[in-house]
């Protein structure tokens, strides 16, 4: 009679990560929301692509059907739903996605509009002491490039191009022409700016409010500018 062996047993391995986020925060009535989600979309077009998105779903009532309808209505809009928040989970069907619950969001970033902007759910802690407070890229940000810097200011020595994006948790830095889309303070920072050396920018946003090329005068573009928040609003103004 052979002898019994143990064999050893195999461990399931499991491990916590924390991602940056954006929220959609819907209003009523849900059409004239998606009618502004689509105005700013076509101003920013696939900036939901490949990000996490979570619903907020505090400020509607709705639901299991008109939740998963409206889930629909996003993901036709390319916004894939990873996770729900601001409802109770006892009324959560098997059909919807997770409920998100402990989420730390940085600031509760609106569009003047109400079309509601993105914001982070959990942003990264801050850096330690080793990391830099401040980012300086040497190189032109192509088009199809996205740099996300969330510990601080990031300064652009070249151009950004049409297409590209910068996203910051301080101020923004283009001593070129910004062609693309720049959003400061994105960690809740109302105090950030963006400085340009050539305004022709697809979407300029601070702690969540932002202006599209279209809602900009057009004595601003192709000229220096700044951009900063003052009261319940975002400025923008010739540096000449």
């Amino acid at each position: 009679m052979l002898p019994s062996i143990a064999l050893p047993q195999r461990s399931i391995r499991f491990r916590h990560r924390s991602f940056m986020a954006f929220v959609l925060a819907p209003e009523p009535p849900i059409a004239n929301w998606l009618v502004e989600l689509d105005k700013w979309s076509r101003s920013s077009p696939g900036f939901f692509v490949g990000r996490a998105t979570v619903l907020d779903l505090a400020g509607v009532a709705l639901s299991e059907q008109a939740t998963l309808h409206l889930i629909g209505e996003l993901g036709e809009r390319g916004i894939r739903i990873a996770g729900i928040e601001g409802i109770d989970p006892g009324k959560l069907g098997p059909a919807l996605p997770p409920v998100l619950t402990g989420g730390r969001s940085a600031a509760d970033e609106r569009a003047p509009d109400g079309a509601g902007a993105a914001k982070a759910v959990e942003p990264p802690p801050p850096p330690p002491s080793k990391e830099p407070a401040s980012l300086v890229l040497e190189s032109p940000i192509r088009s199809g490039q996205s740099v996300i810097f969330p510990y601080g200011d990031v300064t652009v020595l070249g151009s950004v191009a049409s297409g590209a994006e910068l996203v910051a948790g301080g101020s923004i830095h283009v001593y070129g022409a910004l062609r693309g889309r720049a959003m400061a303070g994105s960690s809740g920072n109302a105090r950030a700016r963006i400085f340009c050396r050539r305004n022709e920018a697809e979407l300029l946003a601070i702690d969540g409010y932002y202006r599209t090329a279209e809602d900009m005068s057009a004595d601003l573009r192709g000229r220096p500018v700044q951009v900063w928040l003052e009261g319940a609003g975002m400025l923008i103004a010739a540096l000449e």
